[in-house]
């Protein structure tokens, strides 16, 4: 007999059956495409905090969870025998003007209290950023060291591995056994919204790409609202578009060109790299635009875990840790602007 039945094998489905498997439950993963098939088996990768500033119950959350990727991710690999891709390289960021200039000297001050000494936000002069950081009008750049990268699709395998090794079961069906997560991504949010009768939720499409570029120890950088992510693997990830409205959800087209162009103008290091695999998927986005947590609004005794959007692997490890005390011990540490009610 399954204790827990975890409906969705992407970013949130998985995280939340490792953390009931971890707390000794028995655990089944059901996904009728497959580990990674929808947004989680991307390409950028990018786990990148808030701006320490201004500090509420959702930019804590991603911090805990960003602090505890590192070992989140050393006990997936551990277990399973699989690479995640997990680094904690940091993240550089051009300062545009004066008045982003002040802000971000400002931000360096306060992250000291809200980062707790657990990571900095400095500003640093593009001299010492080096040559593969982007332009910057001012000649400076932020520079934090909580930002780091994974690789979408070895993550997902990473997570798999470690579930199986662990003992539990991924499947493309069976029956729903146990405490029942709905983890279904967008797909599952667009048909809540159509079983509520209102917009609780839907996809956002993004397009991506992957350069052939072995840069695996660099910085992430974001620059010109464009994401830059050196893998492991001996990739650099380049993203995002969102587009709202879209007719195929896993096609490409000019738009990912226009985000390319903008990325070798920003930086000069892109420019001779070749571009391999151009990517497309639909991203779960709660009304709310924070996660979608708890008990499921419409399932009697199930629950939800959704709406991960553009952060999903970087809530990842703290979803799961929060999910799991819900479903196993009824202990509601969900924040309440988590909370599906925040979204209906």
């Amino acid at each position: 007999m399954v204790d827990v039945t975890v409906l969705g094998a992407g970013a949130f489905g998985l995280s939340v059956a490792w953390a009931c498997l971890q707390r000794g439950a028995k655990v089944r993963v059901i996904d009728p495409y497959g580990v990674g098939a929808g947004s989680s088996g991307g390409v950028v990768g990018a786990l990148a905090p808030h701006t320490p500033e201004n500090w509420n119950d959702k930019k804590e959350f991603q911090f805990q969870s960003l602090i505890m990727a590192e070992a989140f991710w050393a006990d997936v690999e551990e277990t399973g025998g699989v690479s995640s891709g997990y680094g904690r390289t940091g993240r550089l960021q051009p300062v545009l003007n004066g008045r982003g200039l002040e802000l971000a000297r400002a931000r360096q001050e306060t992250s000291g209290a809200l980062w707790r000494g657990q990571a900095k936000w400095r500003v640093i002069s593009e001299e010492d950023a080096g040559p593969w950081a982007p332009h910057s009008p001012t000649g400076f750049l932020i520079h934090d060291t909580l930002s780091a990268r994974m690789h979408p699709r070895m993550a997902c395998a990473s997570l798999a591995a470690a579930i199986q090794g662990k003992g539990g079961e991924i499947t493309k069906e069976a029956p729903h056994e146990g405490q029942v997560v709905w983890a279904t991504g967008w797909q599952g949010l667009v048909s809540l919204s159509q079983d509520m009768g209102r917009m609780v939720g839907n996809g956002v499409k993004g397009q991506a790409a992957l350069l052939r570029l072995d840069r695996p120890d660099l910085p992430q950088l974001f620059a010109d609202s464009v994401h830059v992510v050196p893998h492991v693997d001996g990739t650099v990830a380049i993203g995002t578009t969102s587009e709202r409205e879209f007719d195929n959800p896993t096609s490409t087209d000019a738009q990912i060109d226009a985000v390319l162009e903008r990325a070798f103008a920003a930086v000069p290091a892109l420019k001779n790299a070749e571009v391999i695999e151009r990517w497309a998927g639909v991203r779960p986005r709660a009304k709310s635009r924070a996660p979608m947590l708890g008990r499921h609004p419409l399932r009697e005794g199930a629950f939800i875990a959704n709406g991960g959007f553009k952060i999903g692997f970087g809530m990842a490890p703290k979803v799961g840790a929060v999910m799991a005390d819900l479903i196993l011990d009824g202990v509601d540490t969900i924040p309440d602007d988590f909370r599906p009610e925040a979204s209906l």
